[in-house]
């Protein structure tokens, strides 16, 4: 997961002039995703809705409370750049958490939706539901 905060990267949208800079700093931040493994780019792990491909691959820590984490890829260098900002956003949190995270609400004040094509926005939300949905996989498995 790149090594950026939520906060940084909202103060980043409100300086940047237009789009265009805000894609390319998108860009950049899928730059900075570990690639994950081909054995890791099954189907189990494609999130689907997507028109991209994209890998997502939870774990869950020995912490108490255990917290999420993600890898992810994409074959698609600006879809990459969301699924890098969906894993600032989820990520290292408990599952119970990222279940009662408003994350829509957060891309609504990045104004994403607004300039995103509506199957790349389709997309977004797509990865938004999957990683919602390991949490709550993740948070039933703890409570048993």
């Amino acid at each position: 997961m790149p090594d950026v905060s939520l906060e940084r990267i909202e103060k980043g949208f409100q300086i940047m002039p237009n789009w265009e800079d805000r894609y390319r700093f998108l860009v950049q931040l899928g730059r900075k995703l570990e690639p994950l493994d081909d054995e890791q780019k099954v189907e189990v792990n494609r999130v689907k809705g997507c028109t991209s491909n994209v890998w997502l691959v939870p774990t869950l820590s020995d912490d108490d409370p255990p917290r999420m984490d993600f890898r992810a890829d994409s074959d698609a260098h600006i879809v990459k750049g969301l699924v890098a900002l969906l894993l600032i956003i989820h990520g290292r949190r408990t599952p119970e958490e990222i279940l009662e995270l408003d994350a829509r609400a957060i891309l609504e004040r990045l104004d994403l939706q607004a300039h995103l094509s509506p199957s790349r926005s389709n997309g977004l939300f797509a990865m938004v539901e999957r990683i919602r949905e390991l949490a709550g996989a993740a948070a039933g498995r703890k409570a048993n």
